[in-house]
């Protein structure tokens, strides 16, 4: 019966950890246990010990890891550098630490409403140096856009609504201008037998209105607000980055790339592993638009 301070019971939580995990993150079975367990040793008189003799040493070994984060966070200093070093040693170690506690801030960002606000502050602050960039880095891209709205959405929340009405307001325009961007692109790929899908999306308010306050413009001056990711299914030759290639020179045969937005995360993968060519093209009426195209390999 014991209840968080949103007044839900406590094991909803490791609950919506757990399927966060499952769902949104992909990974597999000690995971989702480590996940159900995240805060039994920190809440409860459980000790790691006794973790390892009911659900064996290598579950106990994430627990722990996990115990050992929270500890950092609850500390109220905000040496970001310390948090940073203490972070990436527990990351060396083990991945899946890393990927709950993000799951385990989600979840929290996601019901931050029921916080006091000096709490929502502190939180959302973490989230923004150490939680978002970090989902980044490993490749949880969405994620890293929810955190980042959900920190503006408490951080500025008349921004966040007056931005989230103006993309409301033109919805139907991006969605328009996706599919015209698009077509010529389809075409093409078709045209050379390449089996692919296309997908579009707006970039995240957080970044949208970001590029606001660096650049000083108004949201009618963001141009680049779209990304598009294009996923194929490689044939066995020539190699998967001479295909990624080809496909970029299909594109940029259709519309007119800038030079130094051009990122080649095949030759030389992201740190976590990510795979990718990434590209920003000038689309119809003058509008940037940033491509990522991988195989089907590269998005597993």
């Amino acid at each position: 019966g014991v209840r968080r301070r949103s007044g839900e019971p406590y094991l909803l939580h490791p609950i919506a950890v757990a399927k966060i995990v499952v769902d949104e993150i992909g990974l597999g079975a000690k995971s989702v246990v480590a996940a159900l367990l995240h805060d039994v040793v920190e809440d409860t008189e459980y000790t790691v010990e006794d973790m390892e003799r009911i659900f064996g040493p290598k579950i106990a070994k994430m627990v722990d890891g996990l115990t050992k984060m929270s500890g950092v966070f609850n500390a109220d200093t905000s040496e970001q550098a310390e948090y940073f070093r203490k972070v990436l040693l527990t990351l060396s170690d083990d991945v899946r630490v890393i990927l709950i506690k993000i799951a385990d801030r989600l979840h929290n960002m996601r019901t931050l409403g029921s916080m006091p606000t000096n709490k929502q502050i502190k939180i959302t602050g973490e989230t923004l140096y150490l939680f978002a960039p970090l989902a980044y880095r490993l490749g949880l891209y969405t994620i890293k856009s929810e955190l980042e709205d959900l920190c503006m959405k408490y951080r500025f929340p008349v921004q966040y609504a007056e931005l989230s009405e103006k993309l409301k307001a033109t919805e139907e325009q991006r969605e328009a201008f996706i599919s015209k961007f698009n077509a010529p692109i389809i075409e093409a790929l078709k045209r050379d037998h390449i089996n692919f899908e296309i997908s579009g999306r707006v970039k995240s308010l957080y970044s949208i209105w970001s590029k606001m306050q660096r650049k000083q413009i108004p949201f009618e001056e963001v141009y680049d607000l779209f990304a598009i990711r294009i996923v194929f299914q490689p044939l066995p030759f020539p190699s998967e980055k001479t295909q990624c290639w080809q496909i970029f020179s299909t594109i940029t045969d259709i519309y007119t790339p800038k030079p130094d937005r051009l990122r080649d995360w095949i030759s030389m993968p992201k740190a976590n592993g990510y795979e990718a060519l990434h590209s920003t093209v000038m689309g119809p009426d003058g509008v940037w638009v940033e491509v990522q195209i991988r195989t089907q390999r590269m998005e597993e």
